[in-house]
């Protein structure tokens, strides 16, 4: 087996355990344990509405085929340098959900580190097959973005740091939304990264509405701005040069 065949298929057997491994050890996982915190946070305002998880069926299952399909093209150049990362980001990420149901603080480390190899990993996806390498990986790195964040602030408000959880929710929501148009800006050819967190953003918003206004505010006007940079490279990208 040739080298970069191995690590295809590394990548592939990553993806699926990925995809297995977190949803049927925490099946039920709709965020952090309210009691986890010296601070309770059965309501913060930081997360997001819970219909919002579902988009990890469209991540799973479009992050093992774009594995499949890589496995074929192995020895595709342009491929090979978004393996390392994205497989590490796997990695890290096929335990998450357990050690989320155990130490808020170990998991918050670990999807910041999810984010950084997603994220470095969306940058070295090939241009070719955009819809099978490029748009899964960005669109993994999107919700981290949102949910590597709003993890930080269930911490932040959990432990009294400074703020309540209000503040948080607007610390994290600045803090996500740089990010968010920092990625944007590092590979513009990727329109599902900013709608990743986008979607993130606007579950917030169903979240807080008739309640914390301002964050609801902030949450509605950061999506509006991703979705107008999503659609904006989309538009571009199907516009005959």
């Amino acid at each position: 087996m040739t080298k970069t065949r191995l690590i295809a298929l590394l990548h592939l057997l990553a993806a699926l355990a990925f995809a297995i491994a977190g949803p049927l050890l925490a099946p039920d996982f709709r965020g952090y344990d309210p009691n986890a915190f010296p601070i309770p946070q059965g309501d913060a305002p930081v997360g997001p509405a819970g219909y919002a998880f579902s988009i990890w069926g469209v991540i799973y299952l479009w992050l093992i085929v774009s594995a499949a399909i890589g496995l074929k093209r192995h020895d595709a150049p342009d491929w090979a340098p978004m393996r390392p990362p994205l497989i590490l980001a796997l990695v890290i990420g096929t335990p998450w959900l357990t050690i989320a149901t155990m130490n808020p603080v170990i998991a918050t480390g670990m999807i910041f580190l999810m984010l950084g190899c997603a994220m470095l990993a969306m940058v070295r996806a090939p241009v070719l097959d955009p819809w099978l390498a490029r748009a899964p990986t960005a669109l993994f790195a999107g919700w981290l973005t949102a949910a590597s964040f709003a993890s930080l602030g269930y911490i932040g408000a959990g432990y009294g740091v400074v703020f309540n959880d209000v503040g948080w929710a607007y610390l994290c929501l600045i803090g996500a939304l740089i990010v968010a148009i920092y990625g944007t800006r590092l590979r513009p050819d990727a329109p599902l990264y900013p709608f990743g967190t986008a979607w993130a953003l606007i579950a917030i918003v169903v979240k807080n509405w008739g309640s914390e206004w301002g964050v609801a505010a902030l949450a509605g006007l950061g999506a509006v701005l991703l979705l107008f940079l999503s659609f904006k490279t989309l538009k571009r990208q199907n516009t005959p040069a």
